[in-house]
C-alpha cells in the first residue's frame, strides 16, 4: 500500500501526511484519500486486494484529476461533512456516481475543518477501531492547520517587500520572507501577477498548497485601482519557466473572475531582486489586457515594445500630434492606423485584415494625416504613432 500511495508534489516533502493515510488505511483495512476542505486531492493510500469495482467514478475522477467536481462536493456536503465531529457514513448512489458507500473522517483542529479522510468502506468497525482512527484524523489536521499557518507567513511576507516603500523595510521584510521559506529560500523564484479587469478584484484566493510549485500567495494593493494577486513560485532551473506558467494558469483556474489575465516577471535568483521581478509581472499582466494575442498569461521577455511602454509612468497624456485620433468619434480611423502599421505598412495586407477596400483604406490613411500632421510615409512619423497608439491601450 505505501508503494502505491502519493502525496501531491505541490505538497512538497511532506511524506508524513501519506505515513498518516496509511495509518487510517491500516486501522480500517479500506483504502484511503484525503482531500482538503476543498476536495482537492492531497494523498492516497491503494490496497493490493482494490479491484475495478472499488473505484467508483467520483474517486477515480478525484486520483486522477485530483480534485472533484462542484456537483460532487456539493452531494456530499450535504450530508454535513462540513459540521462533523465525528465519523460520518455516506450511502451509496450510483445515479451520482458514488458506487459505493463511504466513510467521511473530518479532519479538524481548534474547531476548524482542514479536509476529509474518505474511506471506501462499507463495513462495521468498532467504536475502539473509530475513535483511533479520528486520532489519525486529528494528527493530519494538526499538520494542515501547521502549513496553512505557514502559508500565511510566507504571504504576510511577500506582501511586505513587494509594497516595501523605503531601504529598511525592504531588508525587513525580505528577512521575513526568508524565514518562512526556509530552506527553499535560496532557490530560483518567479513572480506571477494576476489582474482582474479594471473595476473589477480577482475572486477569492485558493489555498497556496492547491497551486503547483506555490512559494507564497498574497493580495497586492494596485495603487489608484484595486488589487492584484501575486504568487511567487519555485523554479527547478532558472532558466525553466514552465512551472510558472502551470501555477499561473492553476491560479487563474481558481480566482474565476472572467477576463482576468496573469504576467510572469524574468526569474529571479535571490530574494531581494523580487521587486524587479514584480514590476516586469505587473507589466506583463498590463499588456496582456492591452493586447489579448499576449495574454491570457504573458511572459515579460516576450512583450516586445511593450517592455519599454509598461515603463512609462500611469497616465502619461498621449502625445499632442497623435491625440486628435484617440477621441471616441475616431476609433475605427485610430484601428485602422494601428492595423496597417502592424502589418508593416503594407496596404495589401492591412485592407484584407480589415476587410475593406484598398480605395477606402487610403481614404482613412488620408484622414489620419490630415488630424495628426504625421506624414505616413516617413519612418520616424510611423515610429512615433505606433507607439503612441500601443501606450494608449495600456
Amino acid at each position: 500500500m505505501r508503494d502505491n500511495g502519493r502525496v501531491r508534489a505541490e505538497y512538497g516533502d511532506h511524506s508524513d501526511l501519506q505515513d498518516l493515510v496509511d495509518e487510517v488505511s491500516a486501522l480500517l483495512g479500506a483504502p484511503a484519500t484525503l482531500e482538503d476542505r476543498d476536495f482537492r486531492l492531497i494523498a492516497f493510500g491503494v490496497h493490493d486486494s482494490e479491484d475495478a469495482a472499488a473505484l467508483d467514478p467520483v474517486r477515480t475522477r478525484s486520483i486522477l484529476t485530483r480534485h472533484s467536481t462542484a456537483e460532487v462536493r456539493a452531494w456530499f456536503e450535504r450530508f454535513g461533512i462540513a459540521r462533523a465531529t465525528g465519523p460520518l457514513r455516506i450511502p451509496a448512489a450510483p445515479d451520482a456516481g458514488v458506487v459505493r458507500g463511504r466513510l467521511c473522517l473530518p479532519v479538524r483542529h481548534a474547531g476548524f475543518v482542514y479536509g476529509y479522510v474518505w474511506l471506501l468502506d462499507e463495513a462495521e468497525h468498532s467504536p475502539a477501531q473509530l475513535s483511533a482512527a479520528m486520532a489519525v484524523a486529528g494528527r493530519i489536521g494538526e499538520r494542515l492547520a501547521a502549513m496553512s499557518l505557514a502559508g500565511a507567513e510566507t504571504g504576510r511576507a511577500l506582501r511586505a517587500l513587494l509594497t516595501a516603500s523605503g531601504r529598511a523595510d525592504r531588508d525587513t521584510a525580505e528577512d521575513a520572507l526568508r524565514l518562512a521559506l526556509d530552506r527553499d529560500a535560496d532557490e530560483p523564484h518567479a513572480l506571477v501577477c494576476v489582474r482582474a479587469p479594471a473595476g473589477e478584484t480577482p475572486g477569492a484566493l485558493p489555498g497556496l498548497r492547491t497551486v503547483p510549485s506555490g512559494a507564497a500567495l498574497a493580495r497586492v494593493p494596485e495603487r489608484g485601482r484595486g488589487e492584484l494577486v501575486a504568487l511567487l513560485v519555485r523554479l527547478r532551473a532558472r532558466e525553466v519557466l514552465g512551472p510558472a506558467r502551470t501555477a499561473a494558469a492553476r491560479l487563474l483556474d481558481a480566482v474565476g473572475s472572467p477576463g482576468a489575465v496573469a504576467g510572469i516577471g524574468a526569474p529571479r535568483g535571490t530574494l531581494g531582486e523580487l521587486p524587479a521581478a514584480w514590476r516586469e509581472a505587473t507589466s506583463a499582466a498590463r499588456a496582456a489586457h492591452a493586447q489579448p494575442e499576449l495574454g491570457p498569461i504573458a511572459k515579460w521577455s516576450t512583450l516586445g515594445p511593450y517592455r519599454l511602454l509598461t515603463a512609462l509612468p500611469t497616465g502619461t497624456p498621449p502625445d499632442p500630434a497623435v491625440a486628435p485620433l484617440l477621441t471616441p468619434d475616431h476609433q475605427e480611423l485610430a484601428h485602422t492606423a494601428e492595423v496597417f502599421l502592424d502589418h508593416a505598412g503594407q496596404a495589401g495586407r492591412t485592407a484584407t485584415a480589415l476587410a475593406i477596400h484598398r480605395q477606402t483604406l487610403y481614404y482613412r490613411l488620408s484622414r489620419i494625416e490630415q488630424l495628426t500632421g504625421l506624414d505616413l510615409a516617413d519612418g520616424e512619423a510611423r515610429l512615433l504613432l505606433h507607439m503612441a497608439l500601443k501606450a494608449a491601450r495600456l
